[in-house]
């Protein structure tokens, strides 16, 4: 349970999401004091906290930028893949009672901070985050991809290697595995089994951040990257597998010369 001490006497707070790498281990956290479980939360700096996910995004809770540094510099050695430059998300959260519990111009409102309430700010947030950081990755192939359609387009010409494209096509599965069977974007948080009381302030704050429709959307764009891939990919093979046929009927060609040469020579 949250400790009571934690957030006393506190009226707005300070939560930082950030996507730091492909993956923590967890398991090296089970010496630390921890809050709750499922996702992880453990106490941070002077009176603050932190949830971590597995998938590697980490969300802060009324840290210092001083003991945020320290928190992650701590984090490191955990961290699988870490990213140079993590993606960051950042809000303000507003205790009222008074309120109704949502997402507004100045921040999220809550009618209290438990640690029931912080986990779900906190999934909220960090699937946020990641979709940001791949939002962003799939706007780079995009950029890669369409001067290449663009090409074809205009002059019928390729420009472009095969390899290249295994990747992209690599990269593509890897993100949709990832945003799959990692972050399980459009599930629902485990803790809302237990709390079902809950479920009223995640699926509003679902709706606020958009997590779905950015999902279905990055899904699309995935699939499309995919498709054009496969597409330029195909072209390439077809003119590799054109050539090939035309070096056989060169050949053929040579052969019936020489035979034709070698039979008027040997007449003479």
């Amino acid at each position: 349970m949250m400790q009571p001490e934690l957030f006393v006497d506190t009226s707005t707070l300070r939560a930082r999401a950030l996507f730091i790498g492909e993956r923590i281990d967890l398991r090296a956290m089970e010496t630390t004091q921890r809050l709750a479980v499922a996702p992880l939360v453990v106490t941070a700096g002077m009176r603050g906290c932190a949830v971590l996910f597995r998938y590697g995004a980490v969300v802060l809770f009324d840290l210092s930028p001083v003991e945020e540094a320290a928190f992650l510099a701590h984090l490191n050695h955990l961290v699988s893949e870490p990213f140079p430059r993590p993606e960051i998300e950042e809000v303000v959260i507003n205790v009222d009672l008074q309120r109704d519990e949502r997402v507004e111009s100045s921040g999220i409102s809550l009618r209290e901070l438990n640690v029931e309430r912080l986990q779900i700010v906190a999934d909220i947030l960090a699937k946020s985050v990641v979709l940001a950081y791949y939002e962003a990755k799939v706007a780079q192939v995009f950029d890669y991809i369409e001067p290449l359609a663009e090409n074809l387009k205009r002059e019928g010409r390729r420009g472009y290697q095969d390899k290249a494209l295994l990747r992209q096509i690599g990269g593509t599965l890897l993100v949709q595995h990832k945003m799959v069977a990692r972050v399980e974007v459009s599930e629902k948080p485990e803790i809302l089994w237990e709390h079902p009381e809950l479920e009223r302030i995640y699926l509003r704050l679902q709706d606020e951040y958009e997590l779905r429709e950015r999902h279905l959307a990055l899904e699309r764009k995935l699939d499309l990257i995919a498709r054009t891939v496969e597409t330029l990919l195909d072209l390439l093979q077809h003119d590799r597998s054109l050539r090939v046929e035309w070096y056989i009927v060169i050949l053929i060609v040579i052969e019936i010369f020489l035979t034709l040469y070698a039979m008027f020579t040997g007449g003479k």
